[in-house]
């Protein structure tokens, strides 16, 4: 009887017990194998600064250099090589680009680690990064301080907007009536690396608007009324979104009409 009571406590609790400790193996932080490149052997950091002055001083202040490989522990760290692949071809041939692997044009070499980005960027609607047209550096500085280009301008909303700025111009050139939107960033609205909605919207309907525009309704309202500003809103709404329902069309600003219409 002892022993059946012991054999009962153990599955009550010790299956459980044992499904959560494996759960979390399964869910840890995946390891990423070092890139290899035929023949090459990795230098370390300190080599790839002796002709990237320029990158490398900056670099140290950036969260790739801090990347770690395991398997490769050269004097002076390896973050370079952590992205680049082992430099010793790169540098016995004289800088020769073709042993060296190039993130611009291996955006695996960027998914290895990012893992939500590769997903993202398969959803229906995304930047073309995977068909090759366009590429991670065009959006981020991966040796700067933040990541984020330009690589002096911190992570303000601002200057986070002149990224989207080099291809988007019509969609952030200043406005007479600016959407108060672009001052909270292009992110507020759009995934930029991919989403399921077109435009990579971040909501496919009016919820997107209403996380700021959206009214509690107070006494006197009728049932079912939405006010939005201090206009009833509950007939258009059924007309469609705000920006399809010919109202707010101009969803980004606009020169002519406070109401972001054209």
């Amino acid at each position: 009887m002892k022993f059946a009571r012991t054999l009962a406590a153990t599955l009550a609790f010790g299956v459980p017990a044992a499904a959560v400790f494996l759960i979390s193996c399964s869910t840890s932080r995946p390891i990423v194998a070092p890139l290899e490149i035929p023949g090459a052997h990795f230098v370390g950091n300190r080599v790839c600064s002796q002709c990237h002055t320029q990158i490398t001083r900056a670099f140290e202040s950036s969260p790739h250099a801090h990347l770690v490989i395991e398997d490769a522990k050269p004097p002076g760290g390896a973050g370079c090589e952590s992205c680049h692949g082992p430099g010793s071809k790169h540098v016995e041939s004289g800088g020769n680009a073709g042993f060296i692997i190039n993130p611009r044009k291996e955006p695996e070499a960027c998914f290895r680690c990012h893992l939500q980005a590769r997903a993202e960027f398969h959803l229906p609607a995304h930047h073309p990064v995977i068909e090759g047209r366009m590429n991670c550096a065009q959006c981020h500085n991966p040796h700067g301080g933040d990541i984020l280009k330009p690589a002096d301008g911190g992570l303000a909303m601002a200057r986070l907007n002149e990224t989207c700025l080099q291809c988007h111009r019509e969609q952030t050139h200043p406005f007479v009536f600016e959407h108060p939107a672009l001052r909270e960033g292009c992110t507020t609205c759009h995934n930029p690396h991919g989403s399921v909605n077109r435009m990579m919207l971040t909501q496919p309907d009016n919820n997107l608007c209403f996380r700021c525009h959206m009214q509690a309704q107070g006494p006197g309202v009728p049932p079912g009324e939405i006010f939005i500003g201090n206009a009833p809103h509950a007939d258009f709404l059924k007309m469609g979104t705000c920006w399809s329902a010919g109202c707010h069309t101009a969803v980004h600003g606009s020169d002519i009409d406070p109401r972001l219409r054209y």
